[in-house]
């Protein structure tokens, strides 16, 4: 096989690498079917009728992709509880900031998964309880964590900026590695802001822009997101799990 189908294949091998995979074709597909959903109209005036079907298909498959995302989602528990475990209370990070931060994104993202899986079961009628407050919630926990990774980059941004300059100061040689963590740090921000202004409008009505997103907007914002997870993935800087 050739190389670019043999790392194809090992990213679809690992389970963080089908999650990224499925997770770009999930909002791919609700970019591409938000878009063609749109009125659209020939010369004669009549609506595009083979347009809007597609749309609507891409759509559907979009919103199954994005439920068995959900459903895997039902053993991520443990591999987080792993991590924040190995992680501690940051014994091993330098600075005080960035170390509390990365504490605080931990315990966001450690109590979504099981607010996410009791929204799950009352949708899927297996506990009696109203879905609504839960997916409320686990969206709450989600958008802080993207918050504190934003403030987080935006700390160690300025730590390697300092350290930069400090290495150019003295002639301390070749400075590619901490312009090159710096671009990581970058990137992480702008996926991170992307997913955010998602979390926002999948809050309740009234709540900044909330609910004003169109579906095409959506598919945009999370497909850039996955995108630069990819790529942080072929470049080793991936981290946890996507969310939503």
């Amino acid at each position: 096989m050739q190389p670019s189908v043999e790392s194809l294949v090992r990213l679809l091998e690992s389970y963080r690498g089908r999650d990224k995979v499925i997770r770009t074709f999930c909002y791919g597909s609700q970019l591409l079917g938000g878009a063609l959903s749109l009125s659209r109209r020939t010369e004669t005036g009549n609506r595009n009728v083979s347009w809007q079907r597609l749309g609507k298909s891409l759509l559907l498959f979009s919103a199954q992709l994005s439920h068995c995302r959900t459903v895997l989602r039902l053993f991520d528990d443990l591999s987080m509880l792993a991590y924040s475990q190995s992680y501690g209370l940051g014994g091993g990070e330098e600075d005080a900031g960035v170390r509390w931060i990365s504490v605080l994104t931990n315990v966001a993202d450690q109590l979504y998964y099981p607010c996410e899986h009791i929204a799950w079961a009352a949708d899927a009628e297996l506990v009696q309880v109203k879905s609504d407050r839960w997916w409320v919630l686990s969206t709450v926990l989600w958008g802080t964590s993207l918050l504190l990774g934003i403030l987080r980059s935006l700390r160690v941004l300025l730590l390697l900026k300092k350290k930069l300059q400090n290495h150019e100061r003295d002639g301390a040689g070749s400075s590619s590695q901490l312009r090159r963590q710096m671009r990581g740090e970058l990137l992480s921000i702008l996926g991170s802001m992307a997913d955010l202004s998602n979390a926002v409008h999948w809050m309740p009505p009234g709540f900044l822009w909330a609910g004003r997103f169109p579906n095409w907007l959506v598919g945009l914002m999370g497909t850039t997101s996955s995108l630069i997870g990819l790529v942080q993935m072929s470049n080793g800087d991936s981290d946890q799990t996507d969310r939503t």
